[in-house]
């Protein structure tokens, strides 16, 4: 075995049976396109590269790439940072992407499929389970932010079971948890950019009213006046249809402005 690299983010997950009911929330099938996010050594690749699916390990570790290139020659291994791999040169408009996901570097990757969510269909991730927490956060709660939102309006999320730190090595200091998500199909691509920046201007300033955190954002020059939502509250408060009502009132009265 290797040994894990710090600055990679690595944990290696070595429960057996944990790994299989990965697998079985993925439920891969013969013909479909799967991107591995950091393979490490194998221990998903194994049972994904056996579905019969078209298999794309994506591993940052020039370690581990002659050992995965030897025991999975059906898989094409690519020697890459994920965030820097272009997902619309594989020319699938169906993609699902899978892997248990560094800490560090988790809400970039998810900002980076959302970003791509027109040729992802969905992805299970193994993440920090207070990460899991927020993806899945209802309105009013702690959690509640960005992340939820974004994942409301593009998507299905699912929080499938929580795993102890003991599965892993080294051990990290927090639980974990597999999540699942399903990319809505009917988005309204032409307010997706826009709805993106409203969310991330309304919690810009979380304490503050809509109507403070609008003013301190892009959305400075625009009254939001007649809206439909309340501009007292707080952007915590607001669930995904109220964000839609401004992100379409902002597309109305401020698209001139969106690049």
């Amino acid at each position: 075995m290797v040994q894990p690299i710090k600055r990679f983010g690595q944990n290696f997950l070595l429960d057996k049976n944990i790994i299989k009911k990965i697998a079985e929330v993925i439920d891969p099938k013969p013909g479909e396109k799967i991107i591995e996010i950091g393979p490490g050594q194998g221990a998903l690749t194994d049972l994904l590269a056996e579905s019969g699916a078209e298999v794309i390990a994506v591993e940052i570790d020039k370690r581990v790439i002659e050992f995965l290139s030897e025991s999975y020659p059906n898989v094409e291994i690519i020697n890459q940072d994920f965030l820097e791999f272009d997902l619309k040169k594989l020319n699938s408009n169906e993609l699902r992407v899978v892997g248990n996901i560094p800490y560090n570097i988790t809400s970039q990757i998810i900002f980076k499929l959302i970003e791509n969510h027109q040729i992802v269909r969905d992805f299970v991730f193994m993440v920090q389970y207070e990460v899991a927490k927020r993806m899945i956060a209802k309105k009013g709660t702690k959690d509640y932010g960005i992340l939820a939102v974004l994942l409301g309006y593009f998507a299905n999320a699912e929080l499938c079971f929580k795993v102890s730190p003991n599965v892993f090595y080294p051990k990290p200091k927090v639980f974990s948890a597999v999540v699942r998500i399903d990319f809505k199909k009917k988005i309204d691509y032409s307010l997706s950019k826009i709805f993106i920046r409203i969310v991330k201007a309304a919690f810009g300033n979380r304490r503050k009213t809509l109507k403070n955190s609008l003013s301190n954002s892009i959305f400075a020059q625009l009254n939001f006046r007649g809206c439909g939502v309340d501009l007292t509250l707080r952007a915590e408060q607001l669930d995904v249809e109220d964000f839609i009502k401004l992100a379409e009132f902002a597309r109305k009265h401020f698209s001139d402005h969106i690049k």
